[in-house]
């Protein structure tokens, strides 16, 4: 059974052969390849190649565009600070929308313009060709609250919440049309997953969220469905206030940070909700030993039942063993089959 096939049948509810594997791997993919984390970012060809070898150097099941939250601002006129060795950096004390009113002269960019978009459109196209018949190939966008965060800055956007609630929604319809033409063009070029990445709404407490998040975070994620997608979301840091709306917006696959418990997502989720997760990346994986990692998986792999992914609480950590993430697919190779969660 390949990757693909294991992801696809696992979220369909069918028998596969062992739990699938997703972790996301960014600069630990470049440093698997010795290639500048400058380069992983900026040239879709050292991305591709990276993330193949290390789907395959340790058995996992996809393969992902991911690699930094600075494309569609790029794009848009943001200004980005590059670096050899750490991902692109959005300047926020120049955000590229302090003055409000730049919203209404925004236009929405070609993702496939030639920008920072264009290039993970081609690196979908290019993992595709390469792998597409193994591995599951995942695009990735940003959420409506993140890529708000990105173009206006996460402190302003905060108090933007609360002053001119107005602004944040006409902002958020933007984002979600630029984010839907985005997926369109990677999901032509081939993916079958569309990671929605949005870290920011982590920071916002349960009313706000229900309130001006939780709307376009669904509209988003219904568009995608209706382009024929299958949707991962993942939101960085503490959501576990926000579980009760999570757990119902329909992401195929809701994949959540390590200070989330998983046996309340699970309660607190549809039937059937796929969690993905969620040991500690640093205090377990990179620093554990392969046994504390397969007893942690474990735990969350009870906390979860059957419809459950074997991946960290967010970004695997450059430096960890190899051994330790060879661990992860170990423990999927040999977990068993669990009782039925009601």
């Amino acid at each position: 059974m390949t990757g693909r096939e294991r992801i696809r049948k696992h979220l369909q509810g069918d028998k596969v052969d062992r739990l699938p594997v997703m972790p996301i791997t960014m600069m630990f993919a470049a440093d698997q390849l010795a290639a500048r984390y400058r380069d992983y970012a900026t040239d879709y060809r050292v991305l591709a190649e990276a993330q193949i070898f290390t789907a395959r150097k340790f058995g996992f099941d996809y393969v992902s565009a991911i690699s930094d939250p600075a494309r569609e601002a790029a794009d848009l006129g943001a200004e980005v600070e590059y670096f050899d060795d750490q991902p692109p950096a959005i300047v926020e004390a120049r955000a590229r929308l302090a003055d409000k009113s730049d919203l209404d002269r925004l236009e929405i960019p070609d993702p496939l313009g030639g920008g920072r978009m264009h290039d993970r459109v081609k690196a979908v196209a290019l993992l595709t060709e390469r792998v597409g018949q193994e591995k599951l190939i995942e695009g990735w966008i940003e959420g409506p609250c993140a890529e708000a965060a990105d173009l206006r800055g996460i402190n302003t956007l905060m108090l933007d919440l609360v002053d001119d609630p107005g602004f944040v929604c006409a902002l958020f319809e933007f984002i979600i049309a630029m984010e839907l033409r985005f997926a369109r063009a990677q999901l032509e070029a081939g993916a079958d997953l569309i990671g929605v990445g949005d870290a920011a709404a982590s920071l916002i407490g349960p009313r706000l969220y229900e309130q001006f998040v939780l709307p376009y975070e669904k509209k988003l994620i219904d568009g995608l469905h209706e382009m024929g997608a299958l949707v991962r979301l993942h939101i960085c840091g503490r959501t576990t206030k926000l579980l009760p709306w999570l757990g119902h917006l329909g992401a195929d696959i809701l994949d959540l940070d390590w200070m989330v418990p998983l046996a309340e997502a699970r309660a607190q989720s549809r039937p059937g909700q796929i969690l993905l997760g969620n040991i500690d990346p640093v205090a377990v994986l990179r620093n554990g030993t392969p046994e504390q990692i397969q007893a942690a998986l474990a735990d969350c792999h009870r906390a979860a039942g059957n419809r459950y992914i074997v991946g960290a609480g967010c970004e695997v950590v450059r430096d960890t063993p190899e051994a330790n993430v060879r661990a992860m697919v170990a423990y999927a190779a040999t977990a068993p089959a669990l009782p039925e969660i009601p």
